[in-house]
Parts: structure tokens; sequence; C-alpha cells
């Protein structure tokens, strides 16, 4: 009696680096039970693809343009219900681990530390279970449990408002913001003077700045 095969675990690959995308799916398809459907550079990207294709699981990175991975992570939980999402990051921070599994994250993964380790996290997050990078400090994952409900100066803002922020502090006018969102240009304005007001910043540089120190963009 012929059993037949399981079907692959599909995956989308969500980083702003063409080199680790490429290097990630030339590194899966080796594995027979693992197919990678998909790929993206930026946040914004992955969730109108992933919405489309419907993997089972999306490898997102944290720091993209134009829309980060956990907001990309929380915009899923709507566009795509279902689809379990792996961060892969840099980021080894408290906050960055916490937003990550708030935002609806199944697994959070270092990036030096993926390799073998990634796929073990897919076939274990495939299978309903929650995957934490073996370098994550047990320490994080007991406050976790204790009190997932972290809060910060981002859970002030609303979902648009944290969009918003991403963007402007990225250099994007407040018109290729309202362009990007399909809102007038009066309506970016009066959400980055809100914006600004809740998280005590009065000029671009120090928005910049804030945006930096809580990861929604990067130096690179």
């Amino acid at each position: 009696m012929n059993m037949a095969m399981p079907a692959p675990i599909r995956i989308y690959i969500a980083d702003d680096h063409t080199i680790v995308r490429d290097g990630l799916a030339v590194m899966l398809q080796v594995h027979s039970d693992i197919k990678v459907v998909g790929s993206g550079s930026d946040g914004r990207q992955a969730v109108k693809e992933v919405a489309t294709l419907r993997p089972d699981i999306v490898i997102m990175d944290i720091a993209m343009p134009n829309l980060n991975g956990i907001e990309a992570t929380m915009l899923l939980k709507d566009e795509a219900p279902g689809v379990k999402t792996i961060m892969l990051s840099m980021y080894a921070t408290k906050e960055h681990i916490f937003r990550a599994l708030q935002a609806g994250a199944r697994g959070y993964l270092l990036k030096n530390s993926a390799g073998s380790e990634l796929v073990n996290a897919i076939r274990v997050v495939q299978s309903g279970q929650r995957y934490l990078s073996q370098k994550i400090a047990d320490t994080v994952v007991d406050d976790y449990l204790l009190d997932h409900r972290v809060t910060g100066p981002l859970d002030a803002l609303s979902t648009r408002e944290r969009e918003v922020l991403q963007l402007v502090a990225e250099g994007h006018s407040s018109a290729q913001v309202a362009a990007m969102l399909s809102l007038s240009p009066k309506s970016i304005e009066t959400y980055r003077s809100r914006l600004m007001q809740k998280i005590g910043v009065s000029d671009l540089p120090s928005l910049v700045k804030f945006s930096i120190h809580h990861g929604l963009i990067s130096l690179e």
C-alpha cells in the first residue's frame, strides 16, 4: 500500500536584503518537506503577497522599509489569518521579542543562529507550538510568561500612527506617505503631529532617533 507523502510546508521569506532572501531560500529548498513559494523586500509587499499566496509560514525580518516586520505581522492576522509568522531578527532585546510575540509571531529567531535552527523552528511552529531562539535568555521567556503585556512608548500609538511614524522617519514626505497609505496629506500631518506629541518629540531628528532606538528603522 502506497502512503501519500505529506504536502511540504509552504514558506514565504520577507527580508530587505536580497542576499539573505536568496541564501535562506537555497538553504530551505534542500529539505524535501519545505517549499519556498515567494519572497519580498518590505513589509507592505509581504502583507499583500502573503494574503494572495497563503503560505503556511512567513519568515519575517523586523527591520524593513515602508512597514516593519512587527506591524506587518499584526496586519497579517486580519489579511491572512491562519498564516504563522517566525520573526528572524538581529535584535535580542526584551522589547523587540515581546512586541513580536504580542503582534502574533509564533517564533523568534536571531539571525546569527539561523541555519539548521531555522529548519527546526519551521517544523515546530508548523506543528502548532511556539519557537524561541536557543540564544534568547531563559529570563526573557520567563518574564514573558509572567506578564506578556509589556508596555512602552509605542503602545500609546495606534497602528496607523506607527505606520506614519516609520514612513516619516525613513524620510518620506507627507505627500509620499499620503499616497502610500491612500490618505490626504492633511490627514498625514494630523497623524504626524499627534504621534509626536504622544511620544514626546518636537522635531524630525528626535523622531528619527526614537524610531531607531525602538527598532522601527535601522541604521543600515
